[in-house]
């Protein structure tokens, strides 16, 4: 097919890659590509590059022209998108032979205006970084004015366009300007001088940096997060959390450090300052961005970034006052002694040197927008303003951000403006342990917890939560005095810490039998008001009169379940909030539970969130409980906030955990009966109609095709909920209308928790299903805590979840007692050699097993022998991939000889695994001898025209193979037009 047709046949295709980021970058790219190619001329430039125009219209212009002009330009457009274009834009997309890297072409040019047209890729990313002083060098030439520099330096510009712009004028104004232009980057080059000179700060400067790193280093020093009862160091404690992207990157092996958070690994679109690290409630957010602040401040870190300036948005959400960027900058991070007019201008001169974090986005009342832009950093707004256009790059461009959220806010207008996605996925196994080691200075004790922990692997899928495992380590008394009761749910951790801090406070150690709760009702009482009036309102920063308004006294304060908020701005009043945003979620359901001044209509709203999401009653459901007189409190204020659903739903999770049967004998003596049995049914009746909503919503499968749920996170909350309350029966109702093949739940954030929860619901299923997690965080804790649930799994795709060998061990040990088990998917996770004698057992003692897909992880020739040893004696295996592995020559032998003689396998995958003609010879047996084989993948290897003449051999006594792919192998044009000639099922 001609590169003219694949233009023609791909061009939504092509499109869409172009302007899915929303950004320009990549259509710019690819039309300096071609402007220096000679593809296009200045005119055809200024018709697709129309000022004010649809990105996509523009790109549509550039696909009508180049169609045009035929087959050569075609090609040469296919080759600059597969040079511009990141991996996961262009895949999907063929661009037959025109995968060669365009280069500079070299010529030597009349004039300096054609060069600066032929040179311009080179030109763009060498002006980027000196956008500065080459405008100084034209303007004292004569070549510019002030007015030009101004129409280059428009805040609204990235660096790239910036450049570009720079170019674009210097071409009109002649050929004197680009003389100018040249001899500029020359004499830079000749004088060994980099267009990025190093920088030495103004004295002023350098001083509010001390100042400032001082102020940081004040406030990260201690852990923030859930320490408030007591000064732990950060140094001390601090223990790394399980860093990913969120999207496929070939440059990553392992997890992300610390520092590459804000470096180029993994960058989307450099055209983007904004990195985003999301994380579930309690996956330690806070408290990275903590560390990494403490390591700037020490000079331990970040050494490019001269300032650093940390927001807290929960804290922002108290700034009611319009301002502009230089106000919030130092009067919410730290004031400058003098000169704050000149400093802040040498940080818009020099926005490569800051950075800004925003920690919690997700607590922000305001919800992201880019409806409200706004480009002035001297003109005031409203806080939610100034930082939605700093996100977007509006305000600041070329700054840094990062900037922290549970995913639930993440709106996709705020998606659009990522430099990149960092997931945090909570602590590793060996995180865990390292974590209750610092925590305990007497080894004795950490040994005792952790050995606890091993025996509850319930409990120990909990720690996986930072907040959770700090929690299991603050109570470790309670925890190794608990015996057969030993926690199972989160709601179990959260009273389990009531306890801790009751006994800590109480003098009258009489309060602390059955009836504790009892003893510290008022207690509980006030502080479940506080924070149930804070979660209406969104609000997470108490003042003191809102808290005397609750009735919280001195003594509930010392408690310890508040502690002072670390408010840098120039207020000086005291300000409190809860340990973590969890316990005021856990609170807020101990009132809803206790008081019998909650409508009883309350709850039936508080678990039907999604309704209220899409009808924006999130505030009403709140309204809806109050008294008449706080309802006209409420509008009196002027203000409807809105109610957060992800802490709404946390909070109807720790609801449901309260009114379980395990907790009623607690918690029963505190409120009048007959209200709380109320309360259960109505959680009960609500979680069985939840779930009926979602099986109604199951569409009719097309025909041939198994009836699948695809389930939403709404659906997963739902199942934490049911397990919360420990009631088999509930879980049993639950399950036994939902009639599916096959259910889907990728891209959920399933985590351990999530699995044992998972696992408890859905043993109860009538029949068998396919149960597919991809793309989640299960880990091999995670993978532990399915297998009550293996037995109803026929087949179980769990690709992309840090699955190592020790998971997979576990797995098979349980999946070969089950007869339904049958298939398993497993690519992009952590498995070696050492696993594959278990799939080697699993398929000598499965006689029913049909499926395993094990691509792209570290296995070797090693592993494909242990694996061939089981294949020879399977007799229902029918789907095998091992794609992206390295299993060469002699992996592929190995399982070539296993499988000559195979009469069921169907379909086999060795894509990219450096498999030679040896091994494709090998293969080439399997094709002739085997009487069901109907396609064999060899795409991305190295087999010569040797290997490809045993296949086309092998063809000749099989016609029930229907293909064979040889894609990017190491064949010519010739060599491929010939084969292909030959035998029409290779596929190159």
């Amino acid at each position: 097919m001609s590169s003219q047709e694949l233009v023609l046949r791909q061009r939504t295709e092509i499109l869409c890659a172009l302007c899915s980021s929303g950004s320009a970058e990549d259509l710019d790219r690819v039309l300096d590509l071609l402007l220096a190619q000679g593809a296009l001329v200045w005119e055809d430039y200024q018709n697709i590059q129309v000022p004010g125009r649809a990105l996509c219209t523009n790109a549509r212009q550039l696909l009508d022209l180049v169609h045009t002009k035929g087959v050569d330009v075609c090609g040469l457009l296919l080759a600059a998108l597969n040079q511009v274009l990141p991996e996961v834009q262009r895949a999907g997309l063929s661009f037959g032979g025109c995968c060669s890297i365009l280069e500079e072409t070299g010529e030597i040019h009349s004039t300096a205006a054609q060069t600066i047209l032929s040179e311009r890729p080179s030109l763009v990313s060498t002006l980027r970084g000196c956008i500065d002083s080459a405008l100084e060098t034209l303007v004292e030439s004569g070549s510019f004015t002030s007015t030009d520099c101004d129409e280059v330096q428009l805040p609204v510009y990235t660096p790239s366009q910036q450049a570009r712009h720079l170019l674009d004028r210097v071409r009109s104004k002649g050929e004197s300007a680009a003389k100018v232009l040249l001899q500029y980057i020359q004499q830079k080059k000749v004088h060994g001088s980099p267009l990025n000179q190093e920088l030495t700060p103004p004295k002023e400067c350098l001083k509010y940096q001390k100042k400032l790193s001082s102020s940081v280093s004040a406030q990260s020093r201690f852990v923030s997060t859930y320490g408030g009862t007591s000064n732990m160091s950060l140094e001390d404690i601090y223990t790394e959390g399980q860093l990913e992207l969120a999207h496929d990157c070939t440059d990553v092996h392992g997890p992300l450090g610390l520092e590459e958070i804000v470096g180029m690994v993994g960058t989307l679109n450099e055209e983007a300052d904004t990195v985003l690290v999301s994380g579930e409630a309690g996956s330690g957010k806070s408290t990275l961005l903590q560390r990494l602040h403490l390591l700037w401040a020490q000079g331990a870190a970040l050494h490019d970034v001269l300032l650093l300036f940390p927001f807290s948005c929960r804290r922002l959400n108290s700034e009611h006052r319009e301002m502009s960027v230089q106000e919030l900058l130092f009067e919410h991070c730290c004031w400058p002694d003098r000169e704050q007019d000149q400093l802040f201008q040498f940080i818009l001169d020099h926005p490569h040197l800051i950075l800004f974090t925003f920690d919690g986005l997700d607590e922000l009342k305001q919800s992201f927008s880019d409806e409200h832009r706004h480009c002035c950093p001297t003109q005031r707004a409203p806080v939610p303003i100034l930082l939605f256009n700093l996100l977007q790059g509006s305000l600041m461009k070329g700054v840094r951000k990062v900037v922290t959220s549970r995913p639930e806010a993440v709106v996709p207008a705020l998606k659009r403006c990522l430099r990149k996605e960092v997931l945090l996925k909570g602590f590793s196994p060996g995180g865990i342990e390292c974590f209750v080691r610092k925590h305990h200075s007497d080894p004795t004790v950490a040994s005792r917890v952790l050995e606890s922990l091993k025996t509850n692997t319930a409990l120990l899928g909990l720690c996986h939560t930072p907040v959770l495992c700090w929690i299991v380590s603050k109570c470790h008394k309670e925890l190794l005095g608990c015996g057969e009761g030993s926690p199972q749910t989160i709601t179990d951790v959260y009273l389990m810490i009531l306890q801790h801090f009751f006994q800590h406070q109480s003098p009258d150690k009489n309060t602390l039998g059955i009836g504790w709760v009892l003893g510290h009702l008022n207690t509980a009482l006030h502080l479940g008001q506080l924070a149930f009036d804070g979660i209406e309102t969104s609000c997470y920063v108490f003042l003191a009169t809102e808290l005397q308004a609750c009735g919280v006294t001195e003594e509930d304060i010392c408690m310890g379940f508040l502690i002072h908020s670390k408010d840098i701005s120039s207020t000086c009043c005291k300000r409190y909030e809860f340990l973590h945003m969890t316990m005021q979620c856990f609170f807020a359901a101990l009132y809803i539970v206790l008081t019998n001044d909650v409508d009883r209509s309350f709850i039936t709203k508080l678990f039907n969130l999604q309704d209220m999401q899409q009808t924006g009653l999130s505030s009403a459901c709140f309204r809806s409980c109050l008294t008449s007189t706080a309802q006209q409190e409420w509008v009196s204020e002027g203000e409807a906030m809105t109610a957060e659903t992800p802490n709404l739903q946390i909070t109807a999770t720790f609801v449901s955990g309260l009114l379980s049967q395990r907790h009623r004998s607690l918690l029963h003596p505190c409120c009048h009966g007959p209200t709380m049995q109320s309360k259960v049914r109505q959680v009960v009746r609500c979680l069985t109609k939840g779930m009926q909503k979602h099986f109604k919503s199951i569409p009719q499968p097309v025909e041939g095709e198994k009836k699948s749920m695809h389930a939403m996170p709404g659906f997963v909350w739902l199942i934490k909920c049911i397990y919360e309350m420990q009631e088999s029966s509930i879980a049993k109702d639950a399950m036994a209308k939902l009639e599916v093949e096959h259910l889907k739940l990728t891209y959920c954030n399933i985590g351990p928790v999530e699995c044992t929860a998972l696992a408890y619901v859905l043993q109860h299923l009538k029949s068998p299903v396919g149960l597919q997690l991809d793309y989640n965080s299960v880990g091999d804790v995670g993978v532990e805590q399915l297998l009550p649930c293996m037995h109803i799994c026929n087949s179980l795709y769990l690709r992309n979840n840090n699955i190592s060998d020790e998971g997979i061990r576990k797995l098979i040990a349980k999946g070969i007692q089950c007869e339904s088990f049958q298939k398993i998917a497993l690519f992009n996770n952590k498995l070696t050699d050492a696993c594959m004698q278990h799939f080697s057992h699993l398929l000598k003692t499965k006689q029913n097993f049909l499926a395993i897909r094990l691509g792209n992880n570290n296995i070797t020739a090693e592993g494909a022998k242990q694996l061939a040893e089981g294949l020879k004696f399977n007799r229902s295996l029918k789907h095998l991939g091992l794609w992206g592995n390295k299993i060469g020559d002699a992996g592929a032998e190995a399982l070539a000889g296993a499988l000559e003689g195979s009469k069921t396998l169907v379909w086999l995958s060795l894509v990219d695994n450096g498999v030679g003609s040896a091994g494709a010879c090998a293969l080439a047996k399997v094709i002739k001898n085997s009487t069901s084989l109907e396609e064999l993948w060899l795409t991305k290897n190295c087999i010569t025209r040797t290997g490809v003449e045993c296949l086309v051999q092998a063809l000749e006594h099989n016609t029930h193979v229907k293909s064979v792919w040889l894609r990017s192998n190491d064949l010519s044009v010739e060599e491929v037009e010939e084969m292909t000639q030959r035998e029409s099922r290779l596929i190159f």
